[in-house]
């Protein structure tokens, strides 16, 4: 492949391919996320025919992790997780606890090391928000009460996601160097000190200065400009982060947050929304590319252990806890079906693992396998609950939900004269 055609043909194959096997997956009542997984598959290097490059892929692919963190802070409501604060943050800790767990048991009998079990484990934990919302819409949830608590859920699980992306490199090179716990400590506290301080700025300073931007931005009357401007700020600040403590994410998803707040905020996300989907879509490409299909037949046991964690151990971890809490029978049902797969971070987390050698190929692929098969098996984990009782019932005319689903319909654009 010349050098000079890799780029384009790159993304021609990735965003051809993907719409042909999204649409696909549509047909079949599946996430399009499986289509395009399956798309990186194909032209991924594990399969005959033509092989995109793998060395830019992945470097398309973080941009799409930058403009997914920053959609991510854009869309961040701390409003709504304090409604549901009783539940959803110790619920998540909870439920993040349990899987981690039932990884690492896994990990150890499969002969790996503590380090990297705990890794797999906690790339099994944490649940794809493009999935959940996926779900929630398709049942007229999103803001009904259960739609509030599992979006606050998750909410929480993108925190500690975000904390974890920083400090998992402290752990991984901790680890491998056989650091004292009192250094990695240290190392670990210093870290987070400068992420305390990079919040800070960024909450006092940049609420201030990035709306001001915007503004003047605005006044310019140039819709190119305003992208850009948006773009600039979410990549620039991405940067930023990544220079002090080599995390793009932290930084991208404190510049959504501090968007987010200001005036203008609505429109950022609207111009910023045709690049993030499209990146992300690479992102999944590029995801699928790295996967070996091979392990599904070489590692069969490996991949319905994974598999059953994901699906089976987060859902009566979630059950449990929603049960605790005194949660009726069709609010906890909907929780555990929501929190039965795993998606983007799961993704974003194992191949910072590989990158900084703290998990196997192998790992990966089998966290990739559960990804794929639980994002595909969602809709079907949904139908069983609603069999045992958790159908949602029609929202009573006059009541909140009626009115904000009655407005989601009048405000949806209607297919037949887009």
């Amino acid at each position: 492949m010349p050098h000079a055609d890799n780029l384009i043909l790159t993304l021609v194959s990735g965003f051809v391919l993907a719409f042909a096997f999204g649409m696909l997956a549509n047909r079949l009542k599946l996430s399009p996320l499986v289509g395009y997984l399956v798309a990186g598959v194909v032209v991924g290097p594990y399969t005959i025919g033509f092989v995109a490059d793998t060395e830019l892929a992945p470097q398309l692919a973080e941009i799409g992790v930058i403009l997914l963190m920053f959609g991510v802070g854009l869309h961040f409501s701390l409003a709504d997780l304090m409604r549901v604060r009783r539940i959803a943050i110790p619920g998540a800790l909870a439920q993040i606890t349990v899987a981690t767990g039932l990884g690492w048991g896994m990990g150890r009998l499969m002969g790996m090391d503590d380090l990297e079990a705990v890794l797999m484990g906690f790339a099994l934990s944490v649940a794809s928000t493009v999935v959940l919302l996926r779900a929630l819409e398709e049942r007229k949830q999103v803001k009904a009460e259960v739609g509030r608590i599992a979006m606050g859920w998750l909410i929480v699980e993108d925190l500690v996601i975000v904390l974890a992306l920083v400090v998992l490199p402290l752990l991984v090179a901790g680890a491998g160097e056989a650091a004292s716990v009192v250094a990695m400590g240290q190392s670990i506290g210093w870290t987070l000190m400068k992420v305390a301080f990079f919040v800070v700025f960024m909450l006092v300073v940049g609420t201030r200065v990035l709306p001001w931007l915007l503004i003047r931005i605005a006044h310019t009357r140039s819709r190119e400009l305003f992208t850009l401007g948006v773009l600039a700020i979410a990549l620039g600040i991405a940067w930023l982060a990544y220079q002090l403590f080599h995390s793009f994410a932290l930084g991208a998803f404190l510049a959504g947050l501090v968007l987010n707040s200001s005036p203008l905020g609505h429109n950022a996300a609207e111009r910023s929304l045709p690049l993030r989907d499209a990146f992300a879509v690479l992102f999944f490409v590029s995801v699928g590319m790295l996967f070996d299909p091979t392990i599904l037949l070489r590692e069969p046991l490996a991949v319905l252990g994974v598999l059953g964690i994901v699906i089976v151990g987060k859902s009566i971890a979630a059950l449990g806890i929603t049960t605790l809490f005194k949660l009726d029978r069709a609010t906890s049902l909907t929780v555990a079906a929501a929190l039965a797969q795993i998606g983007e971070f799961s993704f974003i987390l194992a191949a910072l693992s590989v990158s900084l050698g703290g998990m196997s190929q192998e790992t990966h692929d089998l966290i990739l396998a559960a990804a794929l098969l639980s994002i595909s098996l969602n809709p079907f984990v949904f139908a069983m609950i609603d069999r045992l009782g958790a159908r949602p019932k029609p929202p009573a005319n006059g009541s909140p939900e009626a009115i904000a689903l009655a407005k989601e319909e009048a405000a949806a654009p209607n297919p037949a004269t887009a």
